[in-house]
């Protein structure tokens, strides 16, 4: 039962982190957006649900204590409220600058997370938030296990609806963008709208992982709005396969699985001197996976699937 309890812990992790990785997999995969802002984007959502669902605090905003599933709408509202606000101005930058202006971002949500205990309690954090079908459940596995099969009922919706908007044309005008900006403008393609577009979206999905997580633990502080998250969800999209929706939630459970099966193994076989640095040294590791990665498989383990026109088809 410890076993199977751990997995069901791991993989409602997983799909955490895979519903992120979808967000970025819009963004970046499919568009060629740098965004290296996503833990900005998820503490928003882990911050909006937890003032919607958790209960009410004496020295802190919020305490609304509504349903969950009300908290997941409103966490995607406002992380798509402040990805506009935020991609407005810094949605033309290109690449590095880009990544520049949206990482410092999230350092600012990171720092406002900290320092505005009026209305994040700080370092204390926002507790006993609400978990859906806690009460109806029982026991704290069945618990959990429900809140996994409503994590994968997430996945498969927006594994459903992404599919179906890169495949329109839409989609089609995303993957013109990435490829070759101006001549995609020069076709009359409004570029600007559609990366502001896919900016939100993919914030909103971030949004969405963010609340799952704050729910599903019970507790969200700044500590969990680290810059290795943002690492984390681009090593699995990087694995799994940019431009591939499955490949993303492949990657989300690859890296997510030797994420924490190196933490185990290698405080077992590391002597004691070194344990402490089991942290740094699994950063290491998945970081040397990324590198492999890129130099040897950049396609990732799914590549994108490239549609291949009628009269493609007919020549071969």
């Amino acid at each position: 039962m410890d076993l199977l309890s751990y997995a069901v812990f791991f993989f409602v992790t997983a799909g955490i982190f895979a519903i992120a990785t979808l967000g970025l997999n819009l963004q970046w995969g499919f568009t060629g957006i740098m965004n290296v802002g996503i833990v900005g984007f998820f503490g928003v959502g882990a911050y909006a649900a937890a003032y919607i669902t958790g209960p009410a605090y004496r020295d802190a905003f919020g305490g609304f204590g509504l349903h969950p599933l009300l908290g997941y709408l409103g966490a995607m509202v406002a992380s798509g409220v402040i990805a506009l606000i935020v991609g407005i101005p810094t949605i033309r930058l290109k690449h590095d600058f880009l990544a520049i202006g949206t990482f410092g971002i999230a350092i600012c949500i990171q720092l406002v997370a900290m320092n505005w205990k009026a209305a994040t309690r700080g370092f204390d954090g926002l507790h006993s938030l609400p978990k859906p079908f806690a009460a109806l459940a029982g026991t704290p596995f069945r618990a959990n296990l429900a809140y996994l099969v409503m994590v994968l009922v997430f996945i498969g919706l927006i594994t459903f609806a992404l599919e179906r908007m890169v495949r329109s044309p839409w989609g089609r005008m995303l993957r013109a963008i990435r490829e070759d900006e101006h001549a995609a403008a020069a076709l009359g393609k409004n570029a600007y709208a559609i990366r502001l577009q896919t900016f939100v979206l993919g914030s909103m999905l971030m949004g969405l992982s963010g609340a799952l997580y704050a729910n599903f633990l019970g507790f969200i502080s700044p500590q969990d709005l680290l810059p290795i998250f943002t690492f984390q969800v681009f090593v699995m999209l990087v694995v799994g396969g940019s431009g591939n929706n499955y490949g993303a939630i492949l990657g989300a459970v690859i890296i997510w699985a030797l994420w924490t099966v190196t933490e185990t193994v290698l405080g077992a076989i590391l002597p004691p001197g070194l344990r402490q640095q089991v942290s740094s040294i699994r950063v290491v590791m998945v970081g040397a996976i990324l590198v492999g990665m890129l130099l040897y498989r950049p396609q990732g383990i799914l590549p994108e699937r490239r549609n291949v026109s009628r009269l493609a088809r007919l020549k071969n």
